[in-house]
């Protein structure tokens, strides 16, 4: 028996917290350039982190041992504690998804700190938004997918799948979503751009949101929540 209630699940690199940032950030602290976001968004898996072709002679250099992939990560840690910020809106979006009655909302990421749990919640309390506001925080080791996840979340709370929605910014994330009954939302300004997520993975244009206040939007709108002018997509978009 389904309860009455909506389910959001967000993600949190590049959907909702700026993480080509914080890796720059993180690169730039040991010497190292991680090029632009036009063509870090072009590149998959270990590539992203390592550089794209102009930079990965120079990276792999600084790379090689574990050692130094220590230090990079504890650096990545730090700055994403201290640092790194929300996209510009998403905390509000957050904060009134937890606010509004019959809403259950949280994150489900495969963040790569150490203690990514504390890591986020930091970053996450930094910006308003007290752990106990949501609904779930579930950290997945990267060789893991989303799906089950997403359908145990759910199931959790008894949502119906058509009451349920998944935010993500890589063609894996619509995945899980579309094969657990989901909605997805998808965004073209994290990991993957608009002509890869569109083009490439064929996702349907009419769910990729170009902009965290687009995002928010489309989100606050679907639910039947207050969602203003700001952010809404051109009418030929929806």
């Amino acid at each position: 028996m389904y309860q009455n209630d909506c389910l959001v699940i967000l993600d949190a690199d590049g959907t909702t917290i700026d993480a080509f940032r914080a890796i720059e950030k993180t690169f730039a602290h040991h010497g190292m350039d991680i090029g632009p976001l036009a063509r870090f968004q072009q590149r998959r898996n270990i590539f992203k982190y390592l550089g794209g072709l102009k930079e990965m002679p120079q990276n792999l250099r600084k790379q090689v041992g574990r050692g130094m992939r220590t230090k990079i990560v504890e650096t990545l840690t730090e700055v994403y504690r201290e640092e790194a910020v929300m996209f510009a809106g998403l905390e509000r979006l957050i904060l009134k998804l937890a606010a509004a009655p019959g809403v259950k909302v949280g994150v489900v990421t495969r963040n790569i700190t150490n203690n990514p749990i504390e890591t986020l919640t930091r970053l996450f309390d930094r910006h308003g938004i007290e752990p106990d506001l949501l609904d779930f925080l579930v950290h997945l080791p990267l060789s893991e997918d989303k799906l089950p996840y997403f359908r145990c979340t759910r199931e959790e709370f008894a949502v119906n799948p058509a009451r349920a929605y998944a935010c993500g910014d890589e063609a894996k994330d619509f995945r899980a979503a579309v094969n657990t009954g989901m909605h997805p939302f998808m965004v073209s300004y994290g990991f993957e751009g608009f002509d890869r997520l569109h083009l490439k993975h064929e996702i349907p244009e009419e769910v990729i949101s170009r902009t965290p206040d687009e995002l928010a939007w489309r989100v606050l709108h679907a639910l039947g929540l207050d969602a203003g002018d700001q952010g809404r997509p051109a009418r030929h978009a929806i």
